[in-house]
């Protein structure tokens, strides 16, 4: 009963939390512009599109609960350009013409489309910044070699602890943080790096290995890591049917020690079961403050890699104190990272050196089984990160040209704007055409995610 409460919990409930709220306060963008312009709100459907089937009114605005389960919507008044989406509603009281959403200047119109975007972009901002003033900023490793994993691809071309990375794929004097996004948007295909070691430098080529992480998407790695300290090892995702799930090892536990060896982090704790996996392995742990001992093989899993079959949680690193300027910093700077890495992996699906498929792209499936994994392995920290992910997407996706989507309706009010200079009107047929083209746009783009949402669950 427990895991199917955990089950419903995680990959049920955290889905539709994060999604709600990112689609919500998008919404909320739009319907709080509206309000301040003294525009009337006829309806704020805060789930669904389509006809309503629950809700409740206060004031002018019907709030309500529709039937198709795509997003969300507010409807002003005198704006029929997504009746068919929207659901017709009966006819009600004559609304002032100074309430009409129709009869306003195309700027208030522009600044009400964006009202939504904005709002996504304020939230994907706030998280980040709230987290670092409260918490710390997480202090950035130097750039300095601390470990080194045999057989590695850091090892194989030729990285050894101490280095210190002087330029790396085209950076110069980058962070232990660049590398990190470098690496995990290239693997298989070989970086130039550029090391200084005992005053000299040397260039090296350095190809990062694919790696699985969780929900089917796949980083590259190298295998090496800053030296951090001493940190806890505590044991995150568990793949099901391997010697990690048969010996017993849960999510949580603490790894204190491998075959007797006190372990100092996750990169140690994986050298160390590399180098004695020929043989039975003795996990030391801690569970609930009890020490429990384990013992689990390495051997061949079915995705042909040979493994225990568990992961690491995220250890967070040493936090420093943070300003209200410095937070600020911090929550600009980690989403212009986001949005270069996802700028990066589009390129090279677009050049043709990746595949959608192993894009990370991905539809309604991929959103619950990301939010679900993050959040059960990482705790709240991995809900905030998907929410703030999610939210910064939902912003900038809606700000596409694409009809029905916020960016298509400010294009159509510039194609309305150039019209008017040849005394030209937009009709309203024309307006809901281009609307149902959108949504069609919009399907086909869903069709095609959900599709490959699927593929990463069955092919692997």
């Amino acid at each position: 009963m427990e895991s199917v409460i955990n089950i419903g919990f995680y990959y049920i409930l955290i889905p539709l939390i994060v999604l709600g709220i990112a689609v919500n306060i998008h919404e909320f963008g739009h319907f709080i512009i509206a309000k301040m312009f003294g525009m009337r709100v006829e309806a704020y459907s805060f789930f669904g599109l389509g006809p309503r089937i629950w809700g409740f009114r206060r004031g002018h605005t019907d709030y309500r609960i529709s039937a198709i389960p795509l997003g969300a919507y507010v409807k002003l008044y005198g704006d029929e350009s997504n009746a068919g989406l929207e659901g017709k509603d009966e006819a009600g009281e004559q609304v002032p013409a100074s309430e009409l959403y129709e009869l306003r200047p195309r700027w208030q119109k522009l600044l009400v489309m964006l009202g939504g975007p904005f709002m996504n972009l304020v939230l994907a901002l706030s998280i980040p910044f709230a987290t670092a003033y409260v918490q710390g900023i997480p202090s950035m490793p130097a750039p300095i070699v601390g470990k080194v994993l045999a057989d590695g691809p850091a090892a194989q071309a030729g990285l050894q602890v101490g280095d210190r990375i002087v330029s790396f794929n085209g950076i110069e004097d980058p962070t232990w943080r660049n590398v990190d996004i470098e690496v995990s948007v290239n693997a298989e295909r070989p970086l130039p790096a550029v090391i200084e070691r005992n005053g000299q430098r040397m260039t090296l080529q350095v190809t990062p290995r694919r790696e699985k992480i969780f929900a089917g998407q796949y980083v590259g790695t190298i295998d090496a890591d800053p030296d951090l300290g001493a940190l806890p090892v505590i044991v995150g995702d568990i793949t099901p049917n391997t010697p990690a799930a048969e010996a017993g090892l849960q999510s949580g536990d603490r790894i204190v020690a491998v075959n007797g060896e006190t372990v100092r982090d996750a990169s140690q704790t994986k050298e160390f079961i590399e180098k004695g996996k020929a043989a039975p392995i003795n996990l030391s742990i801690e569970r609930e403050g009890k020490p429990i001992s384990l013992t689990a093989t390495v051997r061949k899993l079915d995705d042909g890699t040979e493994r225990l079959g568990f992961g690491f949680k995220r250890t967070n690193l040493p936090l420093e104190p943070a300003t209200l300027t410095s937070a600020a910093s911090y929550a600009f700077t980690t989403n212009i990272e986001t949005i270069k890495t996802t700028g990066s992996i589009l390129g090279q699906v677009f050049a043709g050196n990746r595949s959608v498929k192993d894009s990370g792209i991905g539809g309604p499936i991929g959103i619950f089984q990301q939010s679900a994994e993050a959040t059960r392995i990482m705790g709240i920290d991995g809900f905030f990160i998907i929410l703030t992910g999610i939210s910064l997407s939902l912003g900038l996706f809606n700000l596409l040209p694409i009809p029905m989507l916020d960016g298509g309706q400010i294009a159509v009010l510039g194609v309305e704007k150039v019209m008017s200079w040849f005394g030209r009107t937009l009709s309203m047929v024309a307006k809901e055409r281009i609307q149902l083209t959108g949504l069609a746009i919009v399907l086909l783009l869903m069709v095609t995610v959900i599709f490959f949402d699927v593929s990463r669950l069955v092919g692997k």
